[in-house]
């Protein structure tokens, strides 16, 4: 695995869609015992069940540690019901702090000329020591490193700058969306202007544009991430989470939200209208309604372990679930229920946003107790090789 010295952008490679075809999805499995109530055991079984959704559509790779080893591959590799059509799943060792793929793991990206590589952020458990979930998360910056050694990916490391793949979402055709948030932190790069980051952005994505949304959902501990509240779900339409309660502490981040999405005007220089993505579309926005409120109840918080430098579990604080937090994989969508009256438009959302894909929804309480969804704890790879014959104006 050769570390590059150049960018994506320099050498032509850029990150594709989401729903662009896979190669495979990402996983690592869950243990940390302050984090995951009763020594993880219910978030495994959660995890496996949308290990076993993916992989009804394309292959999936769990990142385990050594002493879970076998118990995972026994765990994602069983099933109760013969009729379950799930592929195997390859469990592979990889030492980890904490489970979430997409933040620790690679940010894929390919060229057209079917080659696939890696970016390696950096990664500081979301704040560092100011405001950061956990420490050490030494283990968690070398996970990217770990998947593309493992692929035989080539691989750009932003040694110093810190970024994580939740923070990001795009189009595969010059367009990001994120947050102010999240990326203007002062946890995250201090050190760095607004237009300094979106040049790396620029360098380490391929793309042309930039949308800065004000804020993330309410109380996301991860300062904000942009796949927990709005996301493309292709090119010149988004998903944005929604609520009409005034009420609600998401309202006016929503109202925010909306404003910049209707009238889009940063993150571009010299090119087309200001209202408009990369490729001059003005964006359709379709609304998602917010679940809950949702809380951890006082049992579920008791049996997480308490640790010194790990955020604690608290039931009078509102979880940040959302309907936004979903995967697109080969002919599917992977989304959370909640058991909420609201299960059900969602369903019904996705399926008319999406109408060729399958909607398949699994129970995403339990990732959500550990502070995050299914997007959070996958990251897809892209099957590069399809790419051969896309043309160079894509991006």
């Amino acid at each position: 695995m050769a570390t590059l010295t150049s960018t994506p952008q320099t050498d032509g490679f850029y990150m594709p869609a989401e729903w662009a075809p896979h190669a495979q999805t990402w996983m690592i499995w869950p243990e940390r015992p302050d984090n995951w109530r009763l020594n993880g055991k219910p978030a495994q079984a959660a995890f496996t069940t949308v290990a076993q959704a993916i992989a009804r559509f394309e292959a999936v790779t769990v990142g385990a540690s050594a002493a879970a080893l076998e118990s995972a591959r026994a765990q994602l590799n069983q099933s109760d019901n013969h009729r379950d059509n799930f592929t195997h799943i390859r469990v592979v060792e990889i030492t980890t702090d904490d489970a979430w793929a997409r933040d620790t793991g690679p940010t894929f990206v390919i060229n057209h000329g079917g080659q696939v590589r890696g970016v390696d952020w950096t990664f500081n458990a979301w704040g560092g020591l100011d405001g950061g979930l956990y420490a050490p998360w030494a283990n968690d910056d070398q996970v990217a490193a770990r998947i593309l050694q493992i692929e035989r990916c080539e691989r750009y490391r932003t040694e110093g700058f810190i970024l994580e793949g939740g923070s990001i979402h795009v189009d595969g055709e010059g367009t990001v969306i994120t947050t102010e948030e999240c990326l203007l932190n002062k946890n995250r790069n201090p050190q760095m202007s607004r237009e300094a980051i979106e040049d790396k952005l620029r360098a380490y994505l391929g793309i042309r544009k930039i949308i800065w949304l004000p804020n993330g959902l309410f109380n996301d501990e991860t300062n904000g991430h942009i796949d927990n509240f709005c996301c493309f779900i292709r090119p010149g339409e988004v998903l944005l989470a929604w609520t009409d309660d005034p009420q609600d502490p998401n309202f006016e981040r929503c109202q925010a939200a909306l404003q910049v999405l209707e009238n889009v005007h940063d993150g571009w220089r010299d090119g087309p209208r200001d209202e408009n993505d990369a490729n001059d579309r003005k964006l359709i926005i379709h609304k998602m309604p917010i679940p809950g409120p949702l809380y951890a109840s006082a049992a579920e918080c008791a049996g997480v372990q308490t640790v010194a430098g790990t955020q604690p579990r608290d039931p009078g604080v509102r979880l940040a679930g959302s309907y936004i937090n979903f995967l697109i994989v080969n002919g599917g969508i992977i989304a959370a229920k909640f058991d909420d009256p609201k299960d059900a438009e969602a369903e019904a959302i996705l399926k008319r946003v999406f109408p060729q894909h399958e909607v398949v929804m699994v129970p995403g309480r339990e990732i959500l107790l550990g502070g995050g969804n299914i997007h959070c704890i996958t990251q897809q790879q892209p099957a590069a090789s399809l790419f051969k014959t896309a043309g160079t104006d894509q991006i």
